[in-house]
């Protein structure tokens, strides 16, 4: 009886010591493999930025997105630039309770529940920053959808009304329907619509698949098969053009705030 609990005991002390050391090696690897991972994901962004542009030309791109981009940082509330904050990561902000708002049922229209307090916005220069001429302001934007958090980067021309590009670059819906998100044939639709109307309200409709009238400055087509993924990419667009969204930014864009940079 003994050597039984003996041998359970070995056994167990084999487990529990192979377990330690698994997790002594994936912590490990984890922490060196950090920085890679992080290095990787700000890459990864400054691509999509560069793409909802149409400034992805090849190339290197971290020489590209320094050449043509300008990062900001926006007070939300106000509206006005503000430096970046210490720590700054977006995606942490938005669920952090010191660092961002909880949004009461009426003003979650896109179902995030929180939104940051200060927020990134991309100012593009198809001619370089140093050249001073604005070309585009890239938003980012989410939004519940059927599935998951759609997440997007949407390019407005300078006039901080007139949609350049949407791109989609971060979804969970199901693939062919909802994920159509994605298709390039699908958001080039929304270039050249206008995002606001002239009184600076929300004004981007996505309508019934076939319904949008070609003459119209605001209706685009929704997905086929895909009517809540449909219905999240407009309250997305709804939240984010509004008063909690970048409103009273895009506000001062109209105003002429970034017409000496």
């Amino acid at each position: 009886m003994s050597s039984n609990n003996d041998s359970i005991s070995k056994t167990l002390i084999v487990v529990i010591s192979l377990c330690l050391v698994c997790a002594i090696i994936v912590s490990t690897a984890a922490v060196q493999l950090r920085p890679q991972q992080n290095a990787n994901k700000l890459l990864d962004s400054q691509k999509n930025v560069l793409a909802v542009t149409g400034l992805l030309t090849g190339g290197n791109i971290s020489e590209l997105y320094s050449k043509h981009i300008e990062e900001r940082f926006v007070d939300m509330d106000s509206g006005e630039f503000v430096e970046k904050p210490a720590n700054y990561d977006y995606r942490k902000f938005m669920k952090s309770p010191d660092e961002s708002v909880r949004l009461s049922g009426e003003e979650d229209l896109a179902s995030i529940k929180t939104r940051a307090k200060v927020a990134p916005v991309y100012l593009a220069y198809e001619n370089g920053v140093a050249s001073g001429e604005l070309s585009a302001i890239v938003l980012p934007v989410h939004g519940y959808g059927l599935w998951s958090t759609m997440h997007a980067f949407l390019a407005l021309g300078a006039d901080g009304t007139t949609i350049k590009g949407l791109n989609y670059y971060e979804q969970g819906e199901t693939a062919g329907l909802g994920g159509e998100v994605q298709n390039p044939k699908w958001v080039a639709q929304f270039e050249g619509k206008k995002l606001l109307d002239a009184s600076g309200e929300p004004a981007i409709k996505v309508v019934k698949p076939g319904n949008a009238s070609p003459d119209s400055a605001f209706e685009v087509d929704g997905l086929s098969g895909a009517t809540l993924t449909s219905n999240g990419v407009q309250y997305t667009f709804d939240f984010w053009a509004g008063a909690k969204g970048f409103a009273p930014f895009l506000a001062k864009v109209r105003d002429g705030a970034l017409n000496n940079g």
